[in-house]
């Protein structure tokens, strides 16, 4: 199985993706380009926002969170 077909295998099943998720559970280092390769090679639509977390040192951090789906992507990054 190739990358790509792992990434949108694990966005089918978990409804998204991010760096962190793609490299501890699909062994995955550079998910950017992976996406960026479904987009201009696949021409796959992928979704994506940036996101806030904190690390372990209480310090904000952002990363990029990656969707196939327009509704999941709506659905978990709507504002309440």
């Amino acid at each position: 199985m190739t990358q790509k077909e792992r990434v949108i295998n694990y966005i089918n099943n978990f409804g998204s993706i991010s760096p962190m998720e793609a490299f501890m559970d699909l062994g995955v280092t550079k998910l950017a380009t992976v996406i960026s390769n479904m987009r201009y090679n696949d021409h796959i639509i992928v979704y994506q926002k940036y996101t806030e977390s904190k690390n372990r040192y209480g310090e904000s951090c952002w990363y990029m969170r990656y969707w196939l789906n327009q509704e999941q992507f709506k659905k978990d990054t709507e504002v309440v």
